[in-house]
């Protein structure tokens, strides 16, 4: 057979969808300016699917900053690896700047989250190595772990005993092959919102002989006294032996990091394929990101506003009796019951005649007969923005409940330039 004949007579599991789905359910094209309010098919939309957190993407000093960065670099400076040509004073400026931040010896910029956690844990283990990860960890981790040429063993989501009956696996594993053991987990899970167990992970460590990655990409800016992170939150940085996270959420830009004791980001500047055989990170964008970490660090009102609506928005939902799991962070789940057609009806009904835009996760991505709307309230939305949710929500769930939504099909709602 081929190799693109599978493709064409199977779209994946998401993919199947496509036909009647793209540019509406998938792929759909939010425009003007990035906000809590934009447009989406012309008519004016709240928006609940954009990580901005801190509401950095459009504030003054921000737009200011990349104006004036990308004025005096452009896209292309500095040319080259950073190994080979593409350094500067600058990136060592901002490294200083997040490590000292997020209290480590050291980091070192990523272009990119996905690949550049990827590539670290490629670079970290070796074939007698064995990798413990949470089994809910996003798909960086996952497909990180798949480059490891040893044993990884998943834990059951945010299970400490099953941590550590996986962790007694893996030191029998590791003490036979004469290598370590690396845990991996989160310090926000971007899906149901819950924080990662950092805290009893790392008291752990009286027993098993370990090192912990942890990947905040969610958690990064807004968590913790400071905005360090999770695990200044949780009040476990010293046990955290490597810290991760992208600017792709609270900083409103693009890149990663990973910080920890220098002598390992030593070894990583040399080893991490995805840096050493790849483009520096772009002045302009390390530029925007010195102002972003100053605005962090001295601006906590950012926090304040964003915490102010997490708990408007989700207490909202529990006293109207939403079930929204177990989030502590801002990101806010609410699960429901019913089919794939249901949920896009609700989706429809929602952005046609409420105008609220938010992601939806269904089969198969959760099992069969589930729903989950996810919303990321920032400190951009404003209290009306939130009772106007709220309302909409309360009014179609009562909708869902009673059959409205019944349908024998998913509709078909795609561009017609795709088809």
């Amino acid at each position: 057979m081929d190799v693109f004949d599978k493709l064409v007579k199977d779209g994946g599991p998401i993919g199947q969808h496509m036909d009647r789905a793209h540019g509406y359910f998938a792929f759909p094209k939010l425009e003007g300016e990035l906000g809590p309010r934009m447009n989406f098919r012309g008519k004016e939309m709240i928006v609940w699917s954009l990580n901005n957190y801190l509401g950095l993407v459009n504030h003054p000093t921000v737009r200011k900053i990349d104006t004036e960065a990308a004025a005096m670099y452009g896209m292309g400076n500095p040319m080259g690896a950073r190994m080979m040509s593409g350094n500067s004073d600058k990136h060592d400026a901002l490294e200083k700047v997040i490590s000292q931040f997020v209290n480590r010896e050291d980091t070192m910029l990523l272009n990119f989250g996905y690949q550049g956690i990827m590539s670290c844990i490629d670079a970290l283990v070796n074939r007698r190595d064995v990798i413990v990860y949470d089994a809910e960890a996003h798909a960086c981790i996952v497909d990180g772990t798949r480059l490891h040429m040893g044993h990884r063993y998943a834990f059951k989501h945010n299970d400490i005993a099953d941590c550590e009956k996986q962790l007694q696996r893996a030191k029998e594993l590791a003490a036979k092959n004469g290598g370590g053991i690396l845990v991996i987990t989160e310090g926000v899970f971007g899906m149901d919102g819950e924080q990662g167990i950092l805290k009893e992970i790392v008291a752990l460590k009286r027993k098993f002989e370990f090192r912990l990655l942890i990947d905040d990409a969610h958690g990064f800016g807004y968590m913790g006294p400071t905005g360090a992170g999770a695990d200044e939150a949780q009040g476990c940085q010293d046990g955290v032996d490597l810290y991760f996270s992208t600017f792709v959420k609270s900083m409103g830009s693009i890149g990663a990091f990973i910080s920890g004791p220098k002598n390992v980001l030593k070894y990583l500047r040399y080893n991490t394929r995805s840096q050493i055989f790849a483009k520096s990170l772009p002045l302009m964008i390390v530029e925007g990101m010195l102002t972003r970490m100053e605005m962090v660090k001295t601006m906590p009102e950012l926090r304040e506003k964003l915490w102010h609506n997490v708990r408007r928005l989700q207490n909202g939902l529990k006293e109207r009796g939403f079930d929204i799991g177990s989030t502590n962070s801002p990101v806010t789940p609410i699960f429901m019951k019913g089919d794939v057609p249901e949920a896009t009806q609700m989706v429809m009904d929602l952005r046609e005649n409420y105008h609220i835009f938010c992601s939806i996760v269904v089969y198969p991505v959760i099992p069969k007969g589930d729903i989950i709307y996810r919303l990321i309230p920032t400190a951009s939305h404003s209290d009306e923005d939130i009772d106007l949710t709220l309302k909409a929500f309360e009014e179609t769930k009562k909708k869902l409940d009673v059959g409205d939504y019944k349908a024998e099909d998913i509709p078909d709602m795609a561009e017609k330039t795709f088809k």
